[in-house]
């Protein structure tokens, strides 16, 4: 770095180390839905249930392994346990049966849970507090991560479609290794970060030979063995995910009752309960927009029209549209907020989010224009998913960055490190219950029963416009209440 206007060397290195990481889990779950249907003979259903569990479980392992590089591991060595494990998960998939897909998703799960905690702190560690390009920096990252989504959506999901599975799979693994070999060469580049090494605590003698890290590491493999169980089972995650919801929910507004007195003030208390709230409007809105690797795949597999000019798209590759949207108008609406913030008419928290909802749901509606376009194998134009993707995205910009933002505004620094894990339990269980809702539209299942194209057709359609109308009833109830949220806010913006 030879200017403060320049970028830290190392956040080119972090970028490109999570942009092929982004393509191996992108990579994974852009094929998961369709092999589980089409090679390993699963119903419907099941497949989105095995979907729902395996992507919660993503979204919950970060916050062990955030834990485990703070206390023990370093957020170097965290980050390339994590890439090992991921692309062993990947290869172990090879397999080409039920067991080593488990198994390998039991990997990719706990190396998830490593890598994604812990490579978005270095880059945090590269800014000193204060310093005015962290936004910024932030912002070139989320550009790699919506690169290799991009990527892994178009040229995964084509190798895997046309080629096979396997190649898919294989060539995520690929990338993850790519993400392993330039996070390592690099380190150069990011060693002014601070805890990159074993701590202390790490390196005491645990028994015999073994000290704290290498048992954590040996642990985290028996952690793959009880994921294959979870996501086999995956009704036992009904009552883990609300047991940790009510949880974190009881230590969220204890923790505000302690800053209250603390501070002589009557505000934590309420800004945890309004955090809450967000937490389970947050589940609302992902629960339904992660229909896109399930439902949404299945729909354009077997009732879109994916011709075009002659080639006809891979359905998997639908799922490319919100990374494009994602990269096109990111900066344009980072822009718009702080132009609506200089002339005072940038809507609250509660109406972004009502209005990210809204979005969510004109998106689903959309379908039912495509039904008036329906050609005779009963399949609506491909224009109705890039429409529909296009509403979904938008909606997204309205709620994700906005909703990591108030989750460090609106919580004590005490528990910050708990409110954001509180925050990623609520992706969570959307994911879980994502899956949930998929299983609904299930036209096809493991006993043999086939819908034929016009009921399958007839059942998506009216699955997708119940969805955006209860979307809808949650926008409005949200925009009812958003004067009362507001107020338990108190003044964060």
């Amino acid at each position: 770095m030879t200017t403060r206007t320049k970028h830290p060397q190392g956040l080119m290195t972090l970028f490109f180390s999570e942009m092929w990481e982004r393509f191996c889990y992108y990579g994974m779950r852009v094929l998961l839905t369709l092999y589980l249907v089409k090679s390993l003979m699963k119903g419907d259903s099941d497949a989105a249930l095995i979907y729902g569990a395996y992507t919660a479980l993503v979204y919950a392992a970060p916050i062990l392994g955030g834990k485990m590089a703070d206390r023990y591991l370093g957020y170097r060595y965290a980050v390339m346990l994590g890439a090992i494990l991921m692309a062993i998960g990947e290869f172990l998939i090879l397999g080409g049966n039920e067991f080593f897909l488990l198994v390998g998703m039991g990997s990719l799960i706990v190396g998830n849970g490593y890598f994604k905690a812990n490579i978005s702190t270095i880059v945090g560690k590269l800014y000193e507090d204060g310093d005015p390009r962290r936004d910024s920096g932030f912002t070139i990252f989320y550009i790699g991560i919506n690169i290799g989504a991009l990527l892994a959506t178009t040229l995964v999901a084509y190798v895997g479609e046309t080629y096979g599975f396997d190649k898919g799979f294989g060539l995520a693994g690929i990338g993850m290794l790519l993400g392993l070999i330039i996070f390592y060469t690099g380190r150069k580049n990011y060693s002014a970060a601070e805890g990159l090494e074993i701590t202390d605590e790490g390196k005491k003698i645990f028994f015999g030979p073994l000290n704290y890290a290498h048992a954590i590491t040996l642990g985290s493999l028996l952690l793959i063995p009880l994921a294959y169980i979870l996501i086999q089972q995956n009704q036992i995650l009904d009552y883990l995910l609300i047991g940790l919801f009510f949880y974190i929910g009881w230590v969220l507004i204890s923790s505000g009752i302690d800053a209250d007195k603390e501070h002589g003030v009557k505000v934590w208390k309420d800004r945890m309960i309004a955090l809450i709230i967000f937490m389970l409007i947050n589940v609302s809105f992902w629960a339904c927009f992660e229909q896109a690797g399930t439902s949404l795949t299945l729909f354009a597999d077997r009732n879109v029209d994916r011709d075009i000019l002659g080639w006809t798209m891979p359905a998997s590759m639908t799922q490319f549209f919100n990374p494009f949207f994602i990269i096109v108008f990111g900066s344009i609406f980072s822009l718009m907020w702080i132009k609506l913030s200089r002339i005072g008419k940038n809507p609250s928290i509660p109406m972004k989010f009502a209005f990210g909802i809204l979005q969510l749901a004109v998106g689903f509606l959309l379908t039912n224009v495509g039904m008036m376009f329906v050609n005779e194998s009963f399949q609506v134009p491909l224009l109705t998913l890039l429409f529909l993707y296009l509403f979904h995205t938008t909606g997204e910009l309205f709620l994700s960055p906005i909703g990591l933002s108030m989750v460090t505004k609106l919580s004590p620094k005490k528990i910050a490190a708990t409110a954001m894990g509180g925050w990623f339990l609520s992706f969570a269980i959307a994911n879980y219950v994502g899956g949930k809702i998929a299983s609904l539209t299930g036209g096809h299942g493991a006993g043999g029963e086939v819908l034929t194209a016009a009921e399958g057709l007839e059942k998506y359609i009216s699955i997708f416009t119940i969805i955006g109308f209860v979307l809808i009833g949650i926008a409005i109830l949200l925009i009812i209440f958003s004067r009362q949220l507001n107020k338990l806010m108190h003044g964060v913006q």
